[in-house]
Order: C-alpha cells, then structure tokens, then sequence
C-alpha cells in the first residue's frame, strides 16, 4: 500500500515557539517538487509529543491541504492513550489522510497483550490504513514479531515503520505477516539493507534535507539500477550519521536552518546541537554542496 520514500516532516516554528504555517507548507510543497514519494506530520521529528492537541490536529490539516493527493499522508496520531490515540486518528481520517502512524504507548510499559488490545482498539474504531510504528529506544517497548504478525490480520493494520534497525524483522514478516503487509525502515543508514531483506521503503529524517537524493535511492532500487543505488547510499552515508549526531530533530533542526529554510526554533526539553555537532553538520552540509 505505502512504498518509496516518505520524510518524516519536522515541524517549523516561529522565533515565539509558535507553528510557522506559512514555513510549514512552503516545506510540504518543496518536498514534492523534490520527488518526495510521501508525507509523515507529527512522528518523533515532528515534536508531535510537545504539540498540544489543537496544533497537532492544525500540522495534519495543514500537511494534507499542502498535499492535495499528489503523495500520500500518514499523520502521526500515536499516543500512550487509547482513547486519545482513537479520537486522533478519527480526525486524520476526517481531515483527509490517506494513513496513520501509531507509535507504541510510551511510559505505561504495556504487556504484549496490552500492546495488541491498544492498536486493535484503534483498528476496530477507525477505518483508515494504520502503519504500527515500532521505536523501543523512545518507547521503553518493543512490539514482539509474534505481536507484529497476530496484529497484521486485523482489517486496518497495514503496515510498519520499524525503526528497532533489526533487519531479520523483515524476512519473517515478508513470510508470516499478513498478504499485503507492508514495511518501512524508521533508520535511514539501514535503508538500501531493508530493501535488500524485502522492505518496501522508508521513513526518513535525512529526506528533509535532500528528499530528491533519498527517493532516487528508492526509486533506483525498483527499477534495478544497483549502480545508482550504490552510488547515492554512500554519498549519503555521512548525512545519516550527522543527522543523528545528538537527539532527532536536534541536528536536522539545526541543518534546516543552515540552508536557510527556517529558524530551526526547538521546543524544550529539547535545544540546539552543541558547537561541535553544529561543525560537523556544517561539514558535511558543506560536503553535499548544500549550503
């Protein structure tokens, strides 16, 4: 259902903290003309858990009005409570998303079962393709593989973003997940590896700085141009590290507002990258001929 590349979107802001809505869609729209091959609003680049409900829901809006059908939109709606998660994802489908990412409830520390119930509690509330979003670095949870597949049979899971960087993930979805079942890498230097195992694509942090160069890769592994592939994932490869130097969006923040596309405003408890992650970004922006 959902393949290629999609960035997740980091959310822009005002000097004043507040969302820059103007910079935000300017962002939407340069990436497609990029050749970006979807839209995720409101993931852990977004600083989705730092949003109130009102902005999150005004991000969707103004991501799938950016849109307008020409790639797909996968709205963060994820949350560590059901009913806030269920309420979400009802306002992504009425606003127009074509999916939505849930992220494994955080802080509650949930069982297996109490994983399934929550993400079948959603499936069974809302008609709208959801893709779950495995993250156990932030989540203090892993979805288990037994999980994974038990939840793939249901009607709306559709997929996965699985940023755990555990390539035997695929293969055993690939044979035991349900038909259709699709899988994207959530860790940009593990995307070509993905592909090779059978994923269907990625969600990327490093796409908000060079979506084009990120697609192609993508796009170059569909139609077997295994030079192309090669050649891009190791010019690449430093910009993967970099954007991961320090805590995302910390570095892709900051690289943002190196290429002059917006203020690179953080909100706390999240702040700028120290002085030498801003050099070495710099570096490697520098590198790429970006800025």
């Amino acid at each position: 259902m959902f393949q290629g590349a999609f960035t997740a979107l980091l959310t822009p802001f005002k000097k004043d903290g507040s969302l820059d809505e103007e910079a935000f869609q300017s962002f939407v729209e340069w990436q497609i003309e990029e050749g970006i091959e979807g839209l995720v609003p409101c993931g852990s680049t977004g600083e989705a858990m730092t949003m109130t409900e009102q902005e999150r829901k005004r991000v969707i809006s103004l991501c799938v009005e950016a849109a307008a059908h020409r790639v797909p939109v996968i709205a963060g709606t994820g949350s560590n409570c059901t009913a806030a998660t269920i309420e979400m994802t009802k306002f992504a489908k009425e606003a127009g998303a074509d999916g939505a990412l849930l992220v494994t409830p955080y802080y509650n520390k949930p069982t297996q079962e109490g994983l399934y119930q929550h993400f079948k509690a959603v499936n069974d509330a809302v008609d709208l393709p959801l893709i779950l979003y495995n993250v156990p670095t932030r989540t203090g949870r892993e979805i288990s593989e037994e999980t994974v597949i038990r939840l793939s049979y249901l009607e709306h899971i559709a997929g996965i973003k699985d940023a755990t960087a555990d390539l035997s993930h695929v293969p055993v979805y690939k044979n035991k997940a349900a038909k259709g079942f699709c899988q994207l890498s959530g860790e940009d230097a593990l995307a070509v590896g993905y592909l090779a195992q059978g994923g269907d694509g990625i969600i990327s942090v490093s796409s908000n700085i060079v979506p084009k160069m990120v697609s192609e890769v993508q796009k170059a592994w569909r139609r077997r141009d295994w030079n192309t592939v090669d050649v891009l994932q190791l010019k690449l490869a430093d910009l993967h590290k970099a954007m991961f130097v320090e805590t995302n969006p910390m570095p892709v923040k900051y690289a943002f507002s190196l290429m002059m596309k917006g203020e690179g405003v953080l909100r706390l408890p999240l702040v700028e990258v120290k002085d030498s992650s801003k050099k070495y970004i710099g570096d490697v922006l520098k590198e790429l001929g970006l800025v």
